[in-house]
């Protein structure tokens, strides 16, 4: 009889340790995913990482103006140079910064504040353009009237497949 205690203890024994083990590596995988997901959160928070609509939303010039009567915008500025003899272009470093592309129903909102003239709205209204700027609409924005330019497409977007486009 004494043998068979000595083996129920060894087996009792036995099953606290698997669960002991089982309970550390239980914690070591939840404690793992706990630190993936904070890093993840911290990297995608940064201004360096501009990874989603918010964001860029928060950042615009005037951001509820923006939200309001446009969209928020990010803008790219660079000069390209192109010389002749010998040809060559040459591109400048970009800037990037925040911007907002009104709704050309919106437009009002720049003339009440005497930003652009009546010749200006004019003009970008006959090429079916809209203006666009960066900057506080309080302190001398720079305001462009831009292209919508459709045709590149959205690349990001699924694209549908040749066979189900329809003419």
């Amino acid at each position: 009889m004494p043998h068979r205690t000595q083996q129920s203890a060894n087996k009792s024994l036995s099953f606290r340790f698997n669960t002991m083990i089982v309970a550390i590596i239980g914690v070591a995988v939840v404690v793992g995913i706990l630190i993936g997901v904070s890093v993840s959160t911290v990297a995608n928070s940064s201004p360096d990482n501009v990874a989603s609509s918010t964001y860029i939303d928060s950042s615009a010039p005037d951001a509820d103006v923006c939200v309001q009567y446009g969209a928020s915008a990010i803008v790219t500025d660079a000069r390209i140079f192109v010389t002749l003899n010998p040809f060559r272009v040459y591109v400048s470093q970009p800037r990037m910064q925040p911007g907002c592309v009104l709704r050309t129903s919106d437009w009002s909102i720049l003339q009440q504040k005497n930003l652009v003239t009546s010749q200006q709205v004019s003009t970008c209204k006959n090429n079916l353009n809209t203006f666009a700027y960066t900057g506080k609409l309080e302190n001398s924005p720079q305001i462009s009237c831009v292209y919508p330019n459709d045709a590149a497409g959205n690349l990001f977007a699924p694209q549908a497949s040749p066979a189900t486009k329809t003419q």
